[in-house]
């Protein structure tokens, strides 16, 4: 009999989520950024604070396994009027972004059809760029999940549309590049100017020796 427990196939959201912030910080710092996790029941508005060349990143990172994120569902009314599902889809919509923030990046991890034994796809991008594919998502579908892929059909037409988030959100290095220039132009970390005090210390005349800065702040004091 064996006493190894089985191994579920389907993990849970909570196991989906946790391994979307560890692949999301893995990744981060093999491109080169220190890397600090936020943890605890009272996490700020993003998970990851991420560093590099004195420039900050904060990172919401978004775990799926189905192909969609379900970002803004909590944020909808539950109100049974139908003719109001669009208003508020876009309601909920501009609570999220609001609640994001503009100096926060979205990390979205995808595992559906990934290999375990492969990195799961991933996509970075703004709140704003974010918020403008929901919006699409709801005028066409009538529904704001972010989809990572969909079919849709205009309005006349008879085949439909496959439609997928932009090729160029993908994790990459020129994204990160973008990212930064996007994000970190109200954020990036300028040393602050060294202050320098004036001195009421007066040197001695020609002929004597000057006393060493400690020494001269020493005899300032107890003139």
């Amino acid at each position: 009999m064996s006493i190894v427990a089985p191994v579920h196939s389907k993990p849970s959201l909570w196991q989906v989520t946790l391994g979307a912030e560890g692949i999301a910080a893995a990744q981060f710092a093999r491109y080169g950024f220190d890397v600090s996790v936020q943890s605890g029941p009272y996490k700020p508005r993003y998970d990851l604070v991420v560093a590099k060349a004195g420039h900050l990143l904060k990172v919401s990172v978004m775990g799926s396994e189905d192909g969609i994120w379900a970002l803004t569902q909590s944020y909808l009314k539950r109100a049974g009027d139908l003719s109001r599902k669009k208003a508020d889809c876009h309601g909920a919509i501009d609570q999220w972004l609001d609640h994001n923030g503009s100096l926060t990046v979205c990390c979205l991890v995808q595992f559906q059809g990934v290999p375990m034994d492969e990195l799961p796809r991933m996509y970075l991008a703004t709140p704003k760029e974010v918020a403008r594919k929901l919006r699409e998502t709801v005028d066409r579908l009538g529904s704001s999940w972010l989809y990572e892929e969909y079919a849709w059909t205009s309005g006349g037409e008879e085949s439909s549309v496959i439609e997928r988030l932009p090729s160029a959100w993908r994790f990459s290095h020129e994204r990160l590049q973008e990212m930064l220039a996007l994000q970190g132009a109200g954020i990036h970390l300028k040393p602050l100017p060294l202050k320098i005090e004036s001195s009421a210390i007066t040197w001695p005349g020609p002929g004597i020796l000057p006393l060493d800065g400690h020494a001269a702040l020493a005899a300032a004091a107890t003139s």
